[in-house]
């Protein structure tokens, strides 16, 4: 082949068959060429370009095909390409000579324009599938409600950058996933195709580019979510405090100006509320959908979180608890409830009306807005702690293996220190400190609304 085609003497001085002994034969007979099989697959073409060419630049490496047969042979010269064009050329090769177009003449890199004009011709079909596949997602976003509807002025800002966020998941999930899919379709190996990949090198170039544009964009997303976040922390000169306190598994809401302590969260429309979070026990988290605003709530002295909301539509909603918080996390929910400003009034008055003088009925009302009646059911049902029904003057068996008659002193024990004495079968998940929040008086009339309980 080197004295018909290459038109030159060559002598044969050694013939290897594997990378160690080329290594030893090229430091040993010092030839002017190697030659190696492009058919041969135990010869790992990058690693011996890597091993022989890279650090023996006065070598002539050429890589020989005769996958043809016959006496026609395809010859790839280290000298003439780089090692990432080696697939390239060997189709430009093959392909043009299984149509019998080939000629004796041609050689890599004479004709490329067949192959820029494939390229191009990919490149505007994935384009195409690509806006295709954006423009079903953009209309699946407009015709889909994924919010629940906004009833606060936070949620605005909110909504705007959900927004932003979610045409960018739309335009990345179409270039990512169209150009996947298109190279799926069109790019596969073919079932009679064993021939290796294509050998592809790093471009620096590109490679600052698609590091420089998304750290851009995630700076842009940084600050457009500050001004957002600044948006929903202004503050109102005169906003309605609310204290807000989480425990396993109820919410109570007390508003101290006011005096009234609720399980229910009202609120008048277009006034600013400042909630003041906290916790009980564990870590709880305050959410409701429909204002966009979370926040955890805290246990221990010190620890109480802000969140400023301004109700902007009338209607009935729901907190929910955001944070796995124990066995009934699923049901740490509670009304929200917003109102116009002369029904709230109307609501502050009948709230703030002179306390029941029946110590049962005040107990009743107490022990719903500490969150009692999450634990303890007043019918029988066991749900978490005791059923409290029937449960006055009988003789309970103790974790410890003793008993104690449920009498007015055991109760007040079991509410200043719950740990002290735990009764068979259940576990002691009782707020520690709930016996701090309330008063003497409170806990007689809990045990005047538990002594009821026939």
């Amino acid at each position: 082949m080197l004295h018909k085609r290459q038109k030159m003497d060559a002598t044969v001085v050694g013939m290897v068959s594997t990378i160690d002994e080329a290594l030893e034969a090229i430091n040993s007979l010092h030839p002017d060429m190697v030659i190696v099989d492009y058919d041969d697959e135990r010869v790992n073409r990058d690693e011996f370009l890597a091993r022989f060419v890279e650090g023996e630049g006065r070598l002539r490496v050429v890589l020989l095909s005769l996958r043809e047969g016959g006496d026609e042979a395809i010859v790839y010269d280290r000298r003439t390409l780089a090692a990432s064009q080696v697939d390239d050329w060997m189709e430009m090769w093959l392909e043009p000579q299984r149509e019998g177009e080939i000629s004796e003449e041609k050689y890599p890199g004479k004709d490329a324009k067949p192959r820029r004009r494939d390229s191009m011709r990919h490149l505007i079909v994935a384009g195409l599938f690509v806006v295709i596949i954006m423009i079903a997602g953009f209309f699946f976003l407009r015709n889909v409600e994924l919010l629940p509807i906004a009833a606060s002025l936070q949620a605005g800002s909110i909504d705007s950058l959900f927004a932003l966020e979610f045409a960018v998941i739309v335009g990345l999930f179409s270039l990512i996933v169209g150009l996947v899919v298109y190279s799926i379709l069109f790019f596969r190996r073919r079932k009679e195709d064993k021939a290796d990949g294509p050998h592809i090198e790093g471009n620096t170039s590109l490679e600052v580019v698609w590091t420089l544009i998304p750290l851009g964009f995630v700076l842009f997303l940084a600050y457009v979510g500050g001004v957002s976040l600044g948006k929903t922390q202004a503050a109102d000169p005169k906003p309605l405090e609310v204290k807000v306190i989480g425990s396993q598994w109820a919410w109570r809401f007390e508003y101290p100006r006011l005096g009234i302590i609720s399980t229910e969260l009202i609120l008048p429309i277009d006034k600013q509320a400042l909630l003041e979070i906290s916790s009980t026990d564990v870590i709880h988290s305050f959410w409701v959908p429909q204002f966009r605003l979370k926040q955890d709530a805290l246990p221990g002295e010190g620890f109480e979180r802000e969140l400023r909301i301004t109700p902007s539509e009338i209607g009935e909603y729901s907190v929910v608890c955001a944070e796995l918080c124990g066995r009934q996390h699923y049901s740490m929910a509670a009304p929200v409830k917003v109102m116009a400003q002369p029904d709230f009034d109307a609501w502050v008055q009948a709230n703030t009306a002179p306390v029941s003088a029946d110590p049962v009925e005040r107990g009743d009302q107490i022990s719903q807005q500490f969150g009692c009646r999450a634990c303890h059911s007043i019918d029988g049902t066991v749900v978490v702690g005791p059923s409290w029904k029937g449960i006055f003057g009988e003789q309970v068996s103790l974790a410890d293996g003793t008993s104690v008659l449920v009498d007015e002193a055991y109760i007040a024990e079991s509410i200043r220190n719950p740990g002290a004495k735990i009764t068979a079968g259940f576990q002691n998940l009782m707020p520690p400190n709930i016996g701090a929040q309330l008063t003497d008086e409170q806990i007689n009339d809990i045990i005047e609304f538990i002594k009821s309980l026939k």
